[in-house]
């Protein structure tokens, strides 16, 4: 298995500015507007892998 994903940008300033907090996994700082945030994986969907039936473009 790989790292684990970090956040590319802060979900409330869009600022690139973060770091791991202190309080604990899945945890960030965002150093521009100050803010705290917890990223959380919460499962797969019931309805799992779909693939596309070939009938066009779906958005």
């Amino acid at each position: 298995m790989s790292e684990r994903a970090a956040p590319f940008y802060c979900p409330y300033c869009g600022d690139e500015d973060l770091r791991p907090s202190e309080q604990g996994h899945g945890a960030w700082e965002c150093g521009a507007c100050n803010r705290a945030f917890q990223l959380k994986f919460l499962g797969l969907l019931a309805r799992g892998f779909q693939p596309n039936d070939g009938g066009g473009d779906e958005i």
